[in-house]
């Protein structure tokens, strides 16, 4: 027996990615569909007063695509789960909220949901990036930030936030609290960073310097990597560094038993991975 699922993450609003995206789900009718962050247009909208240009991509492209395909006679709707990146501005929570309210959805950071004998377990915060917005931001495991990167103190939030919450919140301190009580066997965690030093979270940073100290080239997250180890759930999706899988050769990465796998992707096409969830170790990667 097998549960086919699709896993594709920041398509940054590309209205052809969508649309192959929709086509494969018409055509091979997987059970769950998984959007692993930076669904919308750029952030940079909010700092340039284009949100009708969001506003329009929510109501033709997303509600729209997903709609028609949940209109269709007798076609198995899929479960889709969906968290947001570091590009999508958390102003646009109330459209997100709107899909899910329309049974197109489950929105789902920072929140843990059962389905069939598995648990999805939704994050979508990344460690501080060089980018100015910063709702999807947080310290990982401590008050640090990489060379050339913004803090999340220092950054722009579309919606208030506080001081407090910006100094002491931590990924790591979420995600011991996401994870508690969860079997680890079970667990499909729809993460947007990656995990630090593997071939998920490898940058296109080689050989370059800020203020005279070397980049990290490996700009992932330290506490989902710990996490990882110490927990080993069955498997975690990821996305946020687009170049990883070209440098490094690999969109997938064993850590112990738990399978790690990125859909980001630079070029223009739709990357789609596909996978059993009774054996996601048996997954393919189309580049449609």
């Amino acid at each position: 027996m097998t549960t086919l699922c699709f896993f594709v993450s920041d398509l940054h609003g590309k209205k052809t990615r969508y649309e192959k995206l929709f086509r494969a789900i018409e055509t091979q009718q997987p059970e769950a569909v998984f959007l692993g962050g930076d669904v919308l247009p750029s952030g940079l909208y909010h700092l340039s007063s284009q949100d009708a240009h969001v506003g329009n991509f929510f109501d033709e492209t997303l509600i729209a695509g997903f709609s028609q395909l949940k209109d269709l006679p007798d076609f198995p709707y899929p479960k889709v789960f969906m968290i947001p990146g570091n590009d999508d501005g958390k102003g646009e929570e109330d459209k997100f909220l709107e899909g899910e309210s329309m049974g197109l959805w489950h929105y789902i950071p920072n929140q843990v949901m059962p389905w069939k004998k598995w648990t999805v377990v939704g994050y979508a915060w990344v460690p501080p990036t060089p980018f100015l917005l910063k709702d999807w931001e947080k310290y990982d495991v401590s008050a640090y930030v990489d060379p050339g990167c913004v803090s999340p103190e220092e950054g722009f939030h579309s919606l208030p936030v506080s001081k407090y919450l910006c100094r002491y919140s931590t990924i790591q301190k979420d995600l011991e609290m996401l994870m508690t009580g969860i079997e680890p066997a079970t667990a499909l965690c729809l993460f947007h960073s990656p995990p630090y030093q593997t071939h998920l979270d490898r940058a296109a940073l080689d050989g370059k310097m800020f203020e005279q100290v070397p980049l990290d080239v490996h700009v992932g997250s330290i506490a989902i990597r710990r996490m990882i180890e110490d927990r080993q759930p069955l498997l975690t999706l990821h996305g946020h560094v687009h170049e990883s899988a070209r440098i490094t050769g690999y969109w997938k990465q064993q850590l112990g038993t738990t399978t790690m796998i990125t859909s980001a992707h630079d070029g223009p096409e739709l990357a789609l991975v596909v996978f059993d969830a009774e054996n996601p170790r048996e997954c393919r990667r189309e580049l449609i």
